[in-house]
């Protein structure tokens, strides 16, 4: 209800869920993983994260920290839902072996 699927061409993805509060925005990304083809992708996150991630007590405070106008490549601030967990004091997602993990703090 409050996320929403957004397509872009993005780089690392091509689907996001975005967070918007008037024209700022925070796009989050979840990998996900093919067991057959033994392959990785980034997209928008479970539909049922999505409310229980916006409607956290400390969201405000993160999408005003991190969210942003989009660039002058049409992109939004990009964050791993596992980092935005993390930051709301959430209770992240298992982590599997073959996740891939990003060194900088903002995609």
């Amino acid at each position: 209800m409050y996320g929403i699927k957004y397509a872009c061409n993005h780089p690392l993805y091509s689907l996001c869920t975005l967070f918007k509060i008037g024209d700022r925005g925070i796009a989050v990304i979840q990998q996900r993983f093919d067991p057959d083809t033994k392959t990785t992708w980034w997209s928008n996150i479970d539909a049922e994260l999505q409310d229980e991630i916006y409607l956290n007590t400390n969201f405000k405070n993160y999408f005003d920290k991190v969210g942003a106008l989009q660039n002058e490549n049409g992109f939004y601030p990009t964050v791993t839902v596992r980092q935005i967990m993390w930051a709301l004091k959430m209770k992240p997602l298992k982590k599997e072996p073959w996740e891939t993990v990003f060194d900088r703090k903002y995609i």
